[in-house]
């Protein structure tokens, strides 16, 4: 069975944006992303929220077409290109887009039987409202988190109240020159 894994980068206090949706806080230097690019590139299906999504399209695509862009950059942008995508939304459109799932009614029932097909690792890219739904539904299988050096005091929560009890056991733990500890738990079951 597939693992689904939440990716994120989250407040000391347990934010994932602030009050706004910035992500201003957020540290992703070359030292951090030499740390995460490793554990995306073998995943084979990104799960994202509707706005995480709509970042990702408004900015991923246009990265291979820039002359600026840094190796880091291009290796994501390629992944970004080549993976399958499942969106949470009920108001973008569904589509044809073989590689694209638009699902706005049953979510954790696609998510649950995506985890029964044959294929890699999925993973969820912030998105807090997704992933409040998939953790109260017993999905998140890992997490993976970049504890960013700050407390932001308010803003959307990485968890809301309602995942179901999960047992984690901490894999690994590192802390970069940052400020920024970086934790890979996996759920007991």
């Amino acid at each position: 069975m597939r693992s689904v894994i939440q990716l994120a980068h989250v407040s000391l206090d347990g934010f994932l944006a602030g009050p706004d949706g910035e992500f201003d806080f957020v540290v992703f230097d070359d030292e951090l992303q030499d740390h995460i690019y490793p554990l995306v590139l073998p995943v084979d299906t990104a799960i994202y929220g509707r706005t995480t999504y709509q970042l990702m399209e408004g900015y991923w695509p246009s990265v291979l077409d820039d002359p600026e862009a840094s190796a880091h950059g291009r290796t994501h942008a390629r992944w970004y290109a080549s993976v399958k995508k499942i969106v949470a939304s009920r108001t973008l459109p569904r589509t044809r887009t073989p590689a694209l799932t638009i699902e706005g009614d049953d979510i954790v029932g696609t998510i649950a039987a995506a985890k029964r097909e044959p294929g890699g690792d999925m993973m969820i890219f912030a998105s807090p409202t997704l992933t409040h739904a998939l953790a109260a539904a017993g999905l998140v299988d890992e997490w993976r988190l970049t504890w960013q050096p700050v407390i932001l005091g308010g803003g959307l929560p990485l968890f809301g109240g309602k995942e179901a009890r999960s047992r984690l056991e901490l894999r690994s733990s590192r802390t970069f020159r940052s400020g920024v500890i970086a934790t890979h738990h996996v759920v007991k079951r």
